[in-house]
């Protein structure tokens, strides 16, 4: 975070929160506006309230760039709001606004992760904000040039590059986002260190495509300084430089630009990752509670009823109340209460499993948010592919007030940012003409929703566009040397799920939205870091279908304890369908797929645990054994063990650090947990089980 006045940080969280909140309903209510193509009374009067208390709130925190920034879009809706009968024309007011929330979004971002913050100046954007107003007064025209010193001005009038000038192109992280902002930015850090000559893009501050730009080609700046070395540093650790290279004049430069390949880069020190502003961990976002409960009570009592926590107080809370109950299990269980007659002390302990029932409850429901600020973010991602592609579509938004464990819902952004991008870029028609042959609406549908079941949560996202062509898939997983067996048994739904492979990409032509590089094989793993699993469904002509299914929480689960050679193991009551004793005759050997029983007419795959984990048993015949059912992400297994233990809620903890050299969650296992007695239990991963398989 900048550095501020000793006592002042708490005050700079509430700040970075409030706004953060702020900005994202500017959003919202912008959205909704431009999509009825009216501003009511009510709109306009909420934008200026946002634009008035954002102004407050940054001039009492002194940051002025931003007071003045927020001071001239309230400007603008206040001629709005007291002209309205002058105003006739406010399409260009969307762009302009969106534009300076995501200048501002950036700031915030800066003030949160750079220690070292300096303010940008905002001078291109403010001259932008200050004709709009003008427009809307009828003092000038859409197209007049009247609008200040901008970047482009800048550079026609420092044209020619001096002797001792060092150009540079420097290259931003990928998905970074806003690489025209950060430019912006960086070129404001540069110009505290050294003269400006020239840039490309030169319009990187009025034009949002001149970020499509940058991620092709890479932002060239030439500048001149006394010790330009100095200013090489300052770029290498700038927020989001990924790398840089230097070319030697202005005539390399311009024929660098003109190379198709990618130029040979100096990497960049790493810098700090940039946080979306809804994972900063000073408080809860605003939209944790539904607006209509916050009014509703606000009305009721006349006094505030809700209060932000920060979130890592609430993580510590948790991680308590997890060792209470590791604690109260090894009290209960103590080996030397057996055989004991100790009925006060069993109602006690009774009465105690209640109470910390109902602790964890509590604080669980604390931490559980609803998906509503996420979802409703995949509209700014519509809205802006649907101007940049030329593509008409709506989004659809179902079960967004779903809750979900904080922690969880903030690594769900980027995983849904790129399945939303995808249904819009790959899935829907390029041409409304194409719909329309296929018996379609013009005008196309993606759909998010969430839905509860059974301990997770599953999301959707969905389009009802060209579907995944099968065919293309196979031959490429072909071409690339990905099939395991021959392409005849291959099922549709397991072709489908080879985008999910790796570095697979059917796509030929990288653009913005589809990345350079990066694919859906890092939406799977992030999501399975939070325990998620992503699967695909499709049916060419008629649309795909990503399906997220994710816990409720990670840090504690229900669970079954079962014993394999002294071991023991706990399986997550979610994955376990139903534990049977075998009998002989259930029992198939297939030459190829192994040991394999039959239940109700399907026939599943049995895995010895014993014989996965190398433990030596006495129990080896399956009809001494005990067999679970489990599934995950549509496939089953049954685990073979020794016996069962019985249901415990256990608190789930991570393996330590020295055995990260090791690939045990690819083997199966997620983590540990302290028993009653003392000892340990290792948790099973079964998605990952089935996988090791």
């Amino acid at each position: 975070m900048a550095k501020v006045e000793p006592g002042m940080e708490a005050m700079v969280d509430v700040y970075i929160f409030e706004t953060t909140s702020l900005l994202e309903q500017l959003d919202e209510i912008l959205l909704r506006t431009e999509k009825a193509n009216e501003f009511t009374e009510e709109d306009i009067n909420e934008i200026f309230r946002i634009m008035h208390t954002v102004k407050g709130s940054s001039a009492m925190m002194g940051f002025e760039n931003l007071q003045k920034l927020a001071h001239k879009g309230e400007d603008m809706f206040f001629i709005i709001r007291e002209n309205p009968e002058k105003v006739t024309d406010v399409s260009f007011v969307y762009d302009l606004v969106f534009q300076m929330s995501d200048i501002f979004k950036a700031e915030i971002d800066a003030i949160q992760n750079n220690d070292d913050y300096e303010p940008t100046d905002f001078s291109p954007m403010i001259a932008q904000l200050e004709k709009g107003a003008k427009i809307l007064k009828g003092e000038v025209t859409s197209d007049s040039s009247e609008s200040g010193a901008t970047p482009a001005e800048v550079k026609a009038d420092t044209a020619g590059a001096p002797e001792g000038s060092m150009t540079v192109r420097v290259f931003f992280e990928d998905g970074c986002k806003m690489e025209n902002i950060r430019a912006f930015m960086l070129l404001n850090s540069i110009k505290e260190e050294a003269e400006i000559i020239k840039f490309s893009p030169d319009d990187i501050e009025s034009n949002q495509d001149s970020a499509n730009v940058i991620i092709d080609n890479g932002f060239v700046v030439t500048f001149k300084a006394q010790d330009n070395s100095a200013v090489l540093q300052l770029i290498e650790g700038a927020l989001n430089v990924q790398s840089y290279e230097v070319i030697d004049d202005s005539e390399k430069a311009e024929s660098a630009e003109a190379k198709e390949e990618e130029p040979v880069k100096q990497e960049a020190a790493p810098a700090a990752p940039v946080k979306s502003p809804d994972t900063q961990p000073s408080a809860p976002r605003a939209e944790e509670k539904p607006k209509q409960e916050a009014k509703a009570s606000a009305s009721s009592s006349g006094k505030q009823s809700l209060i932000s926590v920060n979130l890592l107080k609430l993580d510590q809370l948790h991680d308590i109340v997890g060792e209470i109950i590791t604690t109260e299990s090894m009290v209960i269980s103590n080996p030397e209460l057996n055989g004991l007659r100790l009925e006060s002390f069993s109602k006690a302990a009774r009465e105690l499993r209640k109470l910390t029932d109902e602790l964890q409850d509590t604080v669980m429901s604390i931490r559980m948010v609803p998906l509503t600020g996420t979802f409703q973010k995949m509209n700014r991602i519509v809205r802006d592919m649907k101007v940049k592609l030329g593509k008409d579509a709506e989004l659809v938004i179902e079960g967004d007030t779903t809750e979900v464990d904080k922690s969880i819902v903030d690594n769900l952004n980027d995983p849904l940012m790129h399945l939303v991008r995808n249904c819009m870029d790959h899935g829907i028609e390029d041409t409304v003409d194409e719909r329309i042959a296929a018996g379609k609406p013009a005008t196309a549908t993606v759909r998010l929703s969430a839905m509860n079941a059974s301990g997770e949560v599953i999301i959707t996202v969905s389009d009802d566009g060209k579907g995944i062509d099968t065919s293309k898939i196979i031959a490429k997983a072909e071409r690339n040397g990905l099939l395991t067996k021959p392409v005849s048994e291959y099922t549709e739904r397991e072709i489908q799920n080879m985008i999910l492979l790796p570095g697979f990409s059917t796509n030929e032509v990288v653009t913005e939205y589809s990345g350079r590089g990066v694919g859906m094989d890092v939406v799977k793993k992030n999501l399975e870091k939070v325990g998620g699993t992503l699967a695909v469904e499709s049916k060419k002509g008629e649309g795909t279908t990503f399906i997220i299914k994710i816990p409720l929480t990670l840090a504690i689960i229900d669970g079954m304890d079962i014993e394999v050679g002294g071991a023991i193991f706990t399986v997550p009551i979610s994955n376990i369908k139903e534990s049977f004793m075998v009998k002989s005759d259930q029992i198939i050997n297939d030459t190829q797929r192994g040991e394999m029983i039959m239940i109700r007419g399907v026939c599943y795959p049995i895995l010895r645990l014993h014989e996965k984990f190398s433990l030596n048993t006495d129990i080896t015949n399956l009809e001494d054994g005990i067999l679970l059912l489990i599934e995950a992400d549509n496939r089953s297994v049954c685990l073979f063990s020794d016996r069962l233990i019985g249901e415990q809620q256990v608190v789930v903890k991570p393996f330590p650090k020295y055995l990260s050299q090791y690939d045990i969650k690819g083997e199966g296992l997620s983590g540990c947990t302290i028993m009653g007695d003392g000892s340990i239990s290792l948790i099973i991963d079964v998605n990952n089980l089935i996988n090791s398989r």
